[in-house]
């Protein structure tokens, strides 16, 4: 039943890829003029580049070297050339659509259409690049988001708590041991007294990571409490037994729809990612079985990745959760999508007494591009009252 919930999902996916390239590919096509040699030269082009992503993704399960990589780096930021150039198509075509019923093209269009469909292609092109550079440079540089929040302080003795947020490293290809680096000099910095990692860590495949060696820069990261992790959805797409033992190999403590008692402080619990059932036969447990045997006169704090259902943690008395997963659209307009689907798309928000913070993730999937969204690291200070 597994596989072949896979093999339609994946099936769909590359039917709506294929669709959607076969379309920017013809609205490419026409307007060039058909006597000439660039023709030729586009359609080997498209369709060598098109095939990039997946060809790299494929290859890279067999060997791991400078042509698999090129071909995934390059397969990857064609995803966000795509998407912005099926904008612009599809926002041709709703003007030309306008003036064929409403004439709305002056006559120096109309008069040399031929010459504006290939400044137009040209003008879309250099658009693209710099939206695509920008991008480019944004997902480089993750910002640190700094704030306070006040959480009874029940019986705890802790008057407050330095937290280290960052999900969604997507470790592998794209972002490798470089990015890592950043990322734990970053927290570092931060001299948090817990790190908190919610969820897609890795990307798939851990081929790139142990290639890279990346489990001696993950074992640098430093706080009074640990560094403890969830699983994300991406960790059960590419194995989640083999991702879960090479965290914790390498100093990273993977919370499993279980309660964690920390410091005899506050409690610490980690759930299951949602998409468990779709990738195992297991189920994960229901966040009332997980805090059922807890001391609810203390904090708690969830990490679960995808912020679905969360009025659980209020119903079950939870004072903070951390969730990841959205990426916050990553590539504008997909924010406004991720806004519409999730509760909380991005960003912290208090409702009744727990308080909530979807981070949009260090880095991300796919293109190594943020247009909708910063990558950040997250530093939340709690005060306990």
């Amino acid at each position: 039943m597994k596989f072949w919930n896979f093999l339609i999902f994946i099936s769909i996916v590359l039917l709506v890829y294929g669709s959607v390239n076969y379309y920017i590919f013809l609205r490419g096509l026409q307007a060039i003029p058909k006597e000439t040699i660039f023709r030729n030269y586009y359609v080997i082009f498209f369709i060598l580049i098109a095939l990039t992503f997946w060809a790299g993704r494929i290859l890279e399960n067999y060997m791991l070297n400078w042509f698999t990589e090129t071909l995934v780096w390059i397969g990857s930021f064609w995803l966000a050339f795509i998407l912005y150039f099926f904008l612009f198509a599809v926002l041709f075509d709703l003007l030309r659509i306008l003036n064929h019923f409403l004439g709305i093209f002056p006559s120096f269009i109309t008069e040399n259409y031929a010459k504006v469909k290939v400044v137009s292609l040209l003008s879309v092109i250099g658009i693209v690049i710099a939206i695509v550079i920008y991008g480019h440079i944004n997902f480089l540089n993750p910002r640190i988001h700094k704030f306070d929040i006040t959480m009874p302080k029940k019986d705890s003795q802790l008057n407050s708590l330095n937290i280290a947020v960052a999900s969604d490293l997507h470790l592998g290809t794209i972002v490798g041991k470089k990015r890592l680096d950043d990322f734990v000099e970053k927290v570092n910095s931060l001299n948090a007294d817990i790190v908190l990692l919610p969820g897609d860590i890795f990307d798939e495949d851990l081929g790139p990571i142990i290639k890279d060696n990346l489990g001696d820069s993950l074992k640098l990261l430093k706080s009074k409490y640990g560094v403890y992790a969830v699983t994300g959805n991406h960790e059960f797409i590419g194995g989640v037994n083999a991702a879960v033992k090479y965290m914790e190999d390498n100093g990273i403590t993977v919370i499993r729809d279980t309660a964690i008692f920390i410091d005899s402080a506050f409690y610490l619990i980690g759930r299951e990612d949602l998409s468990i059932n779709r990738f195992t036969d297991d189920q994960r447990k229901d966040l009332s079985k997980i805090i059922e045997a807890i001391n609810k006169n203390l904090p708690i704090i969830l990490l679960d990745h995808q912020p679905h259902n969360l009025h659980l943690a209020r119903e079950n008395g939870v004072d903070l959760q951390l969730s990841g997963h959205t990426h916050h659209g990553q590539l504008w307009p997909l924010n406004y999508i991720t806004s519409m689907i999730y509760e909380i798309s991005w960003g912290y928000e208090k409702i009744g007494s727990t308080h909530y913070y979807v981070s949009s993730g260090f880095a991300g999937w796919g293109p190594p591009v943020r247009t909708g969204s910063r990558t950040e690291v997250v530093n939340i200070i709690v005060n306990f009252e």
